[in-house]
């Protein structure tokens, strides 16, 4: 079996040269630029030569720059009950999560539309973050509460219906085409975050009020 370049000789010393590749590379990011490996190389001050032997492609480059924050919640213990409120304190953090790592996720949404490693890929670890699923799950836990008090309401659809109405690509979008500011946009996708929510609730209640 092969061993990784990384996991041989001055493992220290390597791994201080892989993690100022990757810095580099998230300086670049977000400078508005699509680093190559040697664009990292030159911005770190390492030869090619090394660098190819850390990211052999511009792919694992992308890969290795995103974001390493990834919490199983956005919320914490404080987190309201009351589903709206708690929604609201979900996007404040999602959406500042979202503009804090921006250039970063704009590279995985790049890879993401890549068909190299795409549907069929069985290698998890190659999957860029927005394939993943995770601000899914983080929605999800945002609308825990309905549990309780709306038991009969699909909430992992619910949760794909904000998610994929309020991440990166929307504020992408409202950014670039829409031309709305930062401000804007997280406004925006939190109306329509609420907006969701509000219909999955009318449209849970209506079967109740038909039975009665």
């Amino acid at each position: 079996m092969e061993v990784p370049y990384e996991a041989t000789g001055r493992t220290q010393q390597k791994s201080r040269t892989r993690q100022a590749l990757v810095d580099a590379t998230r300086d670049l990011l977000t400078e508005g630029l699509t680093p190559r490996v040697e664009d990292a190389a030159e911005r770190a001050g390492i030869s090619r030569t090394t660098a190819y032997r850390y990211f052999p492609n511009q792919r694992s480059l992308l890969l290795a720059a995103q974001p390493q924050i990834q919490p199983e919640t956005l919320l914490d213990d404080s987190a309201p009950t009351d589903p709206h409120a708690r929604l609201d304190v979900f996007m404040t953090a999602f959406i500042r999560y979202n503009f804090e790592w921006e250039p970063q996720l704009r590279a995985a949404l790049r890879l993401s539309l890549d068909p190299v490693g795409g549907r069929g890929s069985t290698d998890q670890a190659a999957r860029p973050m927005l394939r993943r699923g995770r601000a899914i799950g983080w929605v999800e836990h945002a609308l825990a509460p309905l549990e309780r008090t709306h038991p009969h309401l699909d909430r992992h659809q619910l949760a794909v219906d904000i998610r994929s109405a309020t991440g990166i690509e929307s504020l992408i979008w409202l950014r670039d085409i829409a031309g709305q500011s930062r401000r804007q946009a997280g406004e925006t996708v939190r109306r329509t975050a609420h907006a969701l929510l509000d219909a999955a609730l009318r449209a849970g209640e209506a079967p109740s009020r038909r039975r009665a």
